[in-house]
């Protein structure tokens, strides 16, 4: 499935800064540079008292991988959410979930899924990010890197039989995958996934193709002005998901009518703080309902 153009556009901002103001306010903080302007007054910092938070390595099939986690300091047995970017890799944004999400218990763990490819904070804009990065990454290589990165976290302080996973825009896609790819996963949450799409070589299945093989509960969050996400196929995942398996039919989808795509970036001005903070309170209740 191959992101269209109407889709990528629907993750531009309404702001459009040169390259130098790009530099000036994506990279020095941090931010990937394709996903435009930081908004200073919205992004959310959150310190990693408390914590043991930062780089890691993750064995994999063909190497290392690097990986940012954070988790509570000298504690053991803990509940692991795998948390998957969007197209911009892990930026200051996905290591802050993760430091957030760490301060309630978990051990969360992003890796740079797309570290083969390259470095998405370091593509300017969304044409050359999807041709030289997202187009070549093969959702069967997610799989087998999200298994990994379980496998390091349930040697590194993780309860092996605790696991989620968590996922924002092109992450969110991948959750529906990992949900219906990973016996044992108790529950996902993905924000504004993908749910159609063409087949293509590296990426043959389409959220709704996965329904039938689910394994797990997935919580979904959608804008209901999402430009790239058109609500009939929101409303085909339900149908769906009503029809699927135990796992499908415990499955929910929220959708926050005026919210657009990326709700919860508060880094972009695409955030809406009340539906965010809603939909995070509802996605932590989810998880502890399921297990985690």
């Amino acid at each position: 499935m191959v992101l269209k153009d109407a889709e990528f556009d629907s993750l531009l901002p309404p702001l459009r800064l040169g390259r130098r103001g790009f530099l000036a306010t994506g990279l020095a903080a941090g931010f990937s540079l394709a996903a435009g302007p930081a908004v200073a007054q919205t992004a959310i910092t959150t310190d990693s008292k408390g914590l043991v938070a930062g780089p890691v390595d993750i064995p994999t099939t063909d190497g290392t991988m690097p990986a940012y986690r954070a988790a509570p300091q000298g504690k053991s047995d803990l509940p692991t959410l795998l948390v998957v970017s969007e197209i911009f890799g892990v930026h200051e944004y996905i290591q802050d979930v993760c430091r957030r999400l760490a301060h309630q218990g978990y051990l969360a763990i992003a890796p740079k899924l797309f570290a083969r490819q390259g470095d998405p904070s370091k593509h300017a804009d969304m044409a050359s990010l999807r041709a030289e990065i997202i187009d070549k990454v093969a959702d069967a290589q997610v799989m087998a890197d999200l298994d990994a990165t379980a496998t390091w976290a349930a040697a590194h302080g993780a309860n092996a039989s605790r696991l989620g996973i968590l996922g924002f825009c092109w992450g969110g896609r991948i959750v529906w995958l990992y949900a219906a790819h990973r016996p044992g996963l108790l529950a996902g949450a993905a924000w504004y996934g993908q749910l159609g799409g063409a087949s293509t070589g590296l990426k043959p299945r389409a959220a709704l193709d996965v329904v039938p093989a689910l394994q797990a509960p997935v919580l979904g969050a959608y804008g209901g002005k999402d430009a790239g996400i058109a609500l009939a196929d929101v409303d085909k995942m339900k149908v769906a998901l009503a029809k699927g398996p135990p796992a499908a039919q415990k499955s929910r989808i929220d959708v926050y009518p005026d919210a657009p795509h990326a709700f919860h970036a508060d880094y972009r001005p695409s955030f809406r703080k009340a539906e965010a903070e809603q939909a995070w309170r509802r996605m932590l209740d989810w998880f502890k309902q399921n297990g985690l």
